[in-house]
């Protein structure tokens, strides 16, 4: 950009953008509502970007951010695609890069649904944290002793009373908390006291698969809870 920016002597820098940390999948970002209302305000001529895909990845929101460009007369330049939206050819390369853009996000997410798939019909766990009772080692879940016996006396109370109240109030009684130390809430043990993980079960996309971890119950304590 500091290139581009040399050779037109006659470009005076209104303000620079920078949405880091935001995702570029949408234009809710703080910098880029900014923008958009110093354009409004007749602020800016000219939007300048390392590339399109720097305002956004989307090309549904890309073209509603051009609809607003172009109804204030102000140009789009990307410097690394070298085109500009001042002229035809360059609105039909905008178009072609951002629908290329878009068949490429789309492959990458089908991969990924595919990995995610194959390691499910594997028995791996999927998700990005380990579920308390176990601990995550070389990518398995390995069960956690402490928590486990949390875990077993969760079922086992909630078993023996049918209430989750009781369970809730037998874990704050003994002062055993979660992970970040807090007490487990009524909602937390009802979502544990569902988790077919720890029958050694893993699921996808409402798929039951055999896990490949030990489990910490007995299917036979986990389908009493769920009656």
């Amino acid at each position: 950009i500091s290139s581009y920016i040399a050779s037109h002597e006659e470009i005076e820098i209104f303000k620079i953008y920078s949405d880091q940390g935001y995702s570029g999948a949408n234009l809710d970002r703080p910098f880029i509502i900014e923008m958009i209302n110093d354009i409004k305000a007749g602020n800016i001529d000219v939007v300048i970007a390392y590339k399109i895909d720097r305002l956004t990845r989307s090309p549904r929101d890309f073209y509603q951010l051009i609809e607003v460009l172009d109804a204030y007369h102000v140009s789009f330049i990307s410097v690394t695609e070298h085109f500009d939206t001042s002229t035809p050819s360059g609105r039909l390369l905008r178009n072609i890069m951002l629908t290329f853009g878009q068949f490429e996000r789309e492959l990458i997410s089908e991969r990924i649904r595919d990995k995610m798939f194959e390691r499910a019909k594997k028995g791996m766990w999927n998700c990005g944290y380990s579920p308390f009772g176990y601990a995550r080692e070389d990518k398995k879940l390995v069960i956690n002793r402490d928590e486990a016996k949390v875990i077993k006396y969760i079922f086992d109370t909630y078993v023996a009373s049918g209430s989750t109240a009781r369970v809730y109030h037998g874990l704050k009684g003994q002062g055993i908390c979660d992970r970040r130390g807090r007490p487990f809430s009524i909602e937390t043990i009802a979502k544990i006291l569902k988790g077919l993980v720890y029958i050694g079960k893993v699921t996808y996309h409402g798929t039951i698969y055999q896990g490949i971890q030990e489990p910490i119950i007995s299917g036979d304590l986990f389908y009493l809870a769920q009656n």
